[in-house]
């Protein structure tokens, strides 16, 4: 998914992110959370890759029928309109009317359990409870991942920093208050496991380099994720308690 202008569990969201500018969205690891909420002017494109890569050692996470969604909530997707969302969404197990999303701002298809939500949604309870229990799996791999090749990086502020493939573990908050480059080859490895918060700064940036490539970058989230405005970020966030963005006064 790439969030273009602001800009994946448990109960959670779904998200590849890749650029990020002011939007809300909110997700639960006890599959229980609130909806996501979607930022106007955002756009969502990209999807996710359930390839099971490897290099250096360190094999990708594994998203499975949810590497085909930009957006799966176990409770609802809410849209700031006009939104611009490029790709499959959906919500399980949570009734489609919790998917507050105008089918324009969908170029993909929309997939509920039942008959309820937009009108342009197809009814798939089956494949969705498939899904939803590949994005459980992915959290509880990634978050397993034994060995860390760096932990407490920079105590936690890695802002400045150039990141290289690899397991990275942080056993509290993880702050991005400028920009950090994620540096390696396109089939490489990045899981971040965050036992706090994840915070970025507004107008911070994500870049990559060397052929790097968000699909293969994995971000673990035990507590809150927030990004400020017109902030930019890269990978697939698989996040427990919620992911926000903060809004631009308007």
């Amino acid at each position: 998914m790439k969030l273009n202008n602001i800009t994946p569990i448990a109960a959670m969201l779904l998200f590849v992110l890749i650029g990020i500018g002011s939007c809300t969205t909110d997700q639960d690891s006890t599959l229980t959370s609130d909806a996501a909420v979607l930022g106007k002017e955002i756009s969502f494109e990209a999807k996710s890759s359930s390839e099971n890569s490897e290099s250096n050692g360190l094999k990708s996470v594994n998203l499975g029928v949810a590497g085909d969604f930009v957006i799966l909530s176990k409770t609802g997707i809410t849209s700031v309109y006009k939104s611009s969302i490029t790709g499959d969404i959906g919500t399980s197990p949570i009734t489609g009317a919790a998917m507050v999303v105008d089918c324009t701002e969908v170029t993909g298809s929309v997939f509920s359990v039942d008959a309820a939500g937009p009108a342009c949604k197809t009814t798939s309870a089956t494949m969705l409870t498939s899904a939803i229990g590949d994005m459980q799996t992915a959290y509880t791999d990634a978050a397993g991942r034994s060995n860390p090749d760096y932990l407490n990086l920079g105590a936690g502020t890695i802002g400045g920093k150039t990141l290289l493939p690899g397991l990275y573990k942080f056993t509290s908050s993880v702050n991005i208050p400028t920009d950090i480059t994620i540096s390696g080859s396109s089939t490489d490895i990045w899981i971040f496991q965050v036992a706090g918060t994840l915070n970025m700064s507004s107008a911070v940036r994500v870049t990559l380099e060397g052929g790097a490539q968000a699909k293969n970058i994995f971000w673990q989230v035990a507590d809150a994720v927030t990004f400020g405005t017109t902030s930019h970020f890269e990978g697939n966030i698989l996040g427990q308690t919620g992911i926000n963005s903060k809004q631009e006064q308007q």
